[in-house]
């Protein structure tokens, strides 16, 4: 397959345009609208449901609730084998005995036809201290990836691919934002599963050009620039393709699985997985490797091998032979040059043959 020639490097102002409008929207999706915590993060109302009837399902339930008035409705269907023995459902925080409470009782009670419903009044699951440990963990995990891209690439690409990583993960938290999606415990674990994605995508990329740094040579042929974008090229099509063949069963379960089969509960990963994927993408090809660019310039060394790289070819221009003009059509001057060579042994001293 060709090596394509796209200019990665050279358009760096236009992606960092496009970046910078997907960050300010995110932000500002996030500023007005804010994110749609699941109870799990801020507690609800609980209903737990027995001796239901054995050929409910969890849409039935869910839609009954939200009828009734409840948001951020979960419902769970408890089975013994292959027959449904109970469910449980849980909403967001409803005053006990409020209309809408007892309306919601009523909607699950009847769709059910359980003989018995408990009530119980659940704290959020996802507290502070999971909330801190988890930002605990992420930092070591942060710090322990510029060591190790440190000691294996170089320091200004571990930057580089955390830029990268912020980036997606402000993309991605600021669609959520705006589509008004649910954020449950599993849109965490995607956001966590995206952090893996995302570096994979930047270190191709990056030891595609630390493998090609040695052809750089002392006095340089060309630019620390024109090496990233060279090597970019040279892995996009892995890139890309690593990059479908993951999103596509990504895609699967998000567009068939939570809308067309009703299993909403896996929409909140689904969604996250799928969008910080794509976006991870975008970041190793058009954020990182600029961005390395850029930063690998303001280095003493690179830039006095640019200055020669651009003495060199200014060099180049000074001896270039002026143009010589195109000869007449017709003229002597126009015709192809004639090459001769002599053959022995036809005639005395050797006969001139044209060809």
């Amino acid at each position: 397959m060709r090596t394509p020639t796209l200019d990665f490097v050279g358009l760096s102002r236009r992606w960092l345009m496009i970046s910078g409008t997907l960050i300010a929207i995110s932000v500002l999706a996030l500023g007005v609208r804010g994110l749609d915590l699941s109870i799990d993060f801020v507690g609800g109302n609980s209903y737990q449901l027995i001796d239901v009837r054995e050929d409910l399902t969890s849409s039935e339930l869910r839609d009954a609730a939200q009828d009734a008035g409840a948001e951020d409705v979960v419902a769970q269907l408890q089975t013994d084998g292959e027959i449904t023995t109970g469910a449980v459902v849980r909403t967001e925080s409803l005053e006990p005995a409020s209309d809408t409470e007892v309306a919601v009782r009523t909607a699950i009670e009847e769709v059910s036809g359980a003989q018995e419903t408990g009530f119980d009044f659940v704290g959020p699951v996802w507290g502070e201290r999971i909330t801190r440990q988890a930002i605990e963990a992420l930092i070591v995990f942060l710090i322990v990836v510029v060591l190790y891209i440190t000691f294996r690439l170089e320091f200004r690409m571990a930057v580089a691919s955390i830029v990268a990583l912020v980036h997606d993960i402000l993309i991605t938290v600021g669609i959520y934002a705006l589509v008004g999606f649910n954020v449950s415990p599993a849109t965490v674990i995607a956001l966590l599963t995206i952090l893996g994605y995302s570096l994979y995508d930047s270190v191709i990329v990056f030891d595609r050009v630390k493998e090609n740094a040695i052809n750089l040579g002392d006095p340089g042929l060309r630019t620390y620039p024109e090496l990233v974008n060279a090597s970019m090229n040279q892995v996009v099509y892995r890139s890309i393709n690593t990059s479908i063949t993951s999103l596509l069963p990504v895609g699967a379960l998000l567009l068939i699985g939570a809308q067309v089969l009703g299993a909403t509960t896996l929409q909140d990963l689904a969604l996250a997985l799928f969008v910080g994927m794509a976006v991870g993408v975008y970041s190793s090809l058009f954020v990182a490797g600029p961005l390395f660019a850029a930063v690998k310039l303001r280095d003493p060394a690179e830039r006095k091998r640019l200055e020669k790289v651009l003495a060199k070819g200014d060099e180049s221009e000074e001896e270039a032979p002026p143009a010589a003009e195109a000869p007449a059509p017709g003229s002597p001057e126009a015709r192809a040059p004639i090459t001769t060579e002599y053959v022995r042994g036809q005639g005395k001293g050797g006969k001139r043959r044209k060809r």
